[in-house]
């Protein structure tokens, strides 16, 4: 198999940049927009006008421009870089579904040809032991966190201009630009995008170098130390009378009664119990907005963040992966279960943590051992979410269908929300809660009734969670 890593812009917007050019025009110049459009057909003008207008920091326009980019085997890494980028769409190779026995490895540019050589003699055990969990019946969702984090993704990215730019910024001069294979992917970007929107791309010369993405905290004294035994999920903040908040939002939008009114009917409980229950029945439940939670997630694996970073409508902050500890991993419950399996598990984890320290102490970089992580080694993270994404993520998280680590999560934020904000999130859960039925198809775990009346509950959590 041929393991070349590469990206290639495989689609580009077909009116080119001619509709970004309108778009500046269209705001000082007299005539229609199909007027200004027919007046926007001049390659070279048009790139002209969009350097002058970007230049004075106006970069709306180019986000009529889109990209879509195919990423062809590069590092998992390079996923988990890309994939935080939220305002862009992602389809990923699934490794719940597909083997990745044979998925192949990045080996990066190490100090030696010997350094080398034992890092493709350790991978390739990893990726033998994944092989022989899903041989012994191990589910593939599960096997995945013995892969290392060198191993090979393809997935299929677009986004608009703007957002491309911002991409490319922190892929050469931002936090990327330290990973060489992160890198060398933006030089490969900024080529091809220079040759389809050489206007677009003046406003990335013009602005490329002056871009800071990560906070300076060299001022604090120390860190931390990683706490094993801590709670999964922590509420750290949260909008105040979040169920007022959303109950008045909705009468403000849908009735016009002055405050005092509105006051009135929100403060009654069974009132406000139902308007939020017509919000939340609705297709635009936006009044749910108002509400805001932040969570701090605790020992979530690099499997997992990927599950959580695609819901798109929050703000989730990722520490670096080199701030994953690779003597901290998770134990699916179905190795844990089984004596042979759990030492051919936890066995992995070992030796790859003293190949790690091997590499270390040899003066290999940072940017070069974060290869040397597993899927299953775990970091903390912060989501902010309102009502109405959270709505979403809990409907697909708490399903039966949902994969076990995330749902583990998504149960513990529900049963907080409910202690936190009850009239909004009694009515929160599985789809076939919320709405009484269930999208899966055939892939239905076939337990509705089962799973209203557990939800139904306060007690709704699992055996072992609620402890």
């Amino acid at each position: 198999m041929d393991y070349k890593s590469e990206v290639k812009i495989v689609g580009f917007s077909n009116c080119g940049e001619s509709l970004c050019a309108a778009g500046g025009r269209i705001s000082t110049q007299p005539g229609d927009v199909f007027d200004i459009l027919e007046k926007s057909k001049d390659a070279e003008k048009n790139a002209s006008l969009i350097e002058k207008v970007t230049r004075s920091g106006h970069n709306s326009v180019i986000e009529h421009l889109f990209f879509n980019l195919a990423f062809r085997n590069v590092s998992v890494v390079v996923e988990q870089f890309m994939i935080e980028f939220r305002l862009a769409s992602f389809t990923v190779k699934s490794r719940r579904y597909v083997d990745f026995g044979d998925a192949g490895f990045f080996v990066p540019d190490f100090s030696s040809e010997e350094i080398k050589e034992k890092y493709t003699e350790h991978m390739t055990s990893l990726f033998d032991t994944y092989n022989t969990l899903t041989e012994k019946g191990v589910a593939k969702e599960d096997a995945r966190f013995v892969l290392p984090y060198c191993f090979f993704s393809n997935f299929i990215c677009s986004m608009n201009a703007r957002e491309f730019l911002n991409v490319l910024r922190a892929m050469l001069y931002g936090r990327g630009s330290r990973y060489p294979e992160i890198r060398e992917i933006g030089e490969s970007l900024l080529v091809q995008a220079r040759e389809i929107a050489p206007g677009v791309m003046k406003s990335f010369d013009n602005f490329g170098k002056a871009f800071k993405d990560k906070p300076d905290f060299t001022f604090l004294s120390s860190k931390g130390e990683y706490v094993r035994e801590k709670p999964l999920a922590e509420l750290i903040s949260s909008t105040q009378n979040s169920d007022l908040a959303v109950a008045e939002t909705a009468l403000i939008s849908e009735t016009a009664l002055e405050q005092e009114r509105v006051n009135a009917l929100a403060s009654d409980e069974e009132t406000r119990k139902r308007i939020i229950d017509a919000v939340i029945d609705c297709a635009r439940p936006r009044p749910l907005e108002a509400a805001s939670y932040t969570f701090r997630l605790n020992n979530v694996s690099l499997a997992c963040v990927t599950h959580v970073v695609r819901h798109r409508i929050q703000c989730v902050t990722v520490p670096e992966i080199t701030a994953a500890n690779r003597g901290r991993y998770i134990i699916p419950p179905a190795v844990k279960a089984d004596a042979q399996l759990l030492e051919l598990y936890t066995d992995a984890f070992s030796k790859n943590e003293k190949f790690y320290k091997e590499l270390k102490a040899a003066g290999e970089s940072e940017e070069n051992l974060v290869y040397v992580l597993l899927s299953g080694n775990t970091l903390d993270l912060t989501v902010t979410m309102n009502a109405r994404e959270l709505l979403l993520f809990l409907k697909l998280r708490t399903c039966e269908r949902a994969q076990w680590e995330i749902r583990d999560y998504a149960y513990l934020m529900l049963k907080i929300l409910r202690d936190t904000s009850p009239d909004i999130f009694r009515r929160y859960g599985p789809s076939c809660f919320v709405t009484g039925v269930c999208p899966e198809g055939r892939l239905s775990c076939g337990k509705i009734a089962e799973i209203k009346k557990r939800f139904s509950r306060d007690d709704f959590l699992p055996e072992g969670l609620a402890d």
